[in-house]
């Protein structure tokens, strides 16, 4: 298969997952792309995220302590190191498949790194993540949004009383990493510190509202959401704000995510993540 032909269903599949594409017309496209229906099949599957993915940290690891409980009325996935070298508090916020086991493992990343991790299931107010990710889609699209970011700001408040030094940050991916951004305009100085990957902006009169510092990761080839970012983060600057961004060349959509074989790209997800650390490590400790 081409690089061209991979790219197009690349994009096909972010219509699809993104923009409302109805499933009829992105099967009929993909099968004409790929040249039958197992191969569309077979190339469906190397886009989307792989449930069965192994974990980079093993859900046992014993090093960490995890744990799922309620916070604010909604549920979520703890990760923190046993060691009682604990720094801050990070949330982290799901893509639109909602609280899966790739979130899980990247808080359980985050506990390695030292910080009490909380990955919260959005989708709890809609009776919680379901298994089947185009019946997660469709939830997350149904979301009332600003009731789910004055949730995010509950949380904070309720972890800066137990985090240390009071500092809470975020990180978010796809539909979190837009999230991560309504949140920075809610929160005020709740927030120390939030970093979005690829999510799309939200409108540039907002940022004069944002005071944590963020950390903007986008992908080369993201025509779609880096349409958005541009202004946003242009908005940001213009305002005085905290921000710094990256922009990964030759890169798609949903590069860090491990479980999608098509879309992952090691050392941009490394890079993005190295950086990632290194902001926390900065604004909270």
């Amino acid at each position: 298969m081409t690089d061209d032909i991979r790219q197009q269903a690349i994009a096909l599949y972010d219509r699809f997952t993104h923009e409302g594409m109805p499933r009829r017309d992105f099967m009929t496209r993909m099968v004409a792309l790929a040249g039958s229906a197992a191969a569309a099949e077979a190339l469906i599957a190397g886009i989307a995220a792989s449930p069965a993915a192994a974990a980079v940290v093993p859900a046992d690891d014993k090093r960490l302590t995890t744990a799922t409980r309620m916070i604010d009325g909604y549920k979520a996935y703890f990760a923190e190191p046993r060691s009682r070298s604990l720094k801050a508090t990070v949330l982290v916020i799901h893509e639109n498949r909602g609280l899966n086991d790739h979130i899980r493992d990247v808080a359980r990343r985050l506990a390695l790194a030292g910080y009490r991790a909380v990955a919260p299931d959005l989708l709890t107010p809609a009776g919680g993540t379901p298994a089947n990710e185009d019946q997660a889609r469709d939830l997350i699209g149904k979301l009332d949004l600003a009731k789910a970011t004055a949730a995010g700001v509950a949380m904070l408040k309720t972890l800066k009383a137990t985090s240390r030094g009071g500092k809470v940050g975020v990180v978010g991916f796809c539909w979190g990493g837009a999230y991560v951004n309504r949140l920075a305009i809610a929160a005020g100085a709740d927030l120390s510190a939030g970093v979005a990957y690829y999510g799309p902006a939200p409108n540039p009169s907002e940022a004069a509202k944002v005071q944590a510092p963020l950390l903007l990761h986008y992908a080369g080839l993201d025509d779609r959401v880096n349409a958005t970012g541009k202004p946003w983060v242009a908005a940001l600057r213009a305002a005085h704000k905290s921000v710094e961004t990256f922009t990964y060349p030759g890169v798609n959509h949903a590069f860090n995510n491990d479980t999608s074989a098509e879309r992952y790209n090691k050392p941009a997800a490394d890079m993005a993540w190295n950086l990632t650390l290194e902001f926390f490590k900065k604004h909270l400790g």
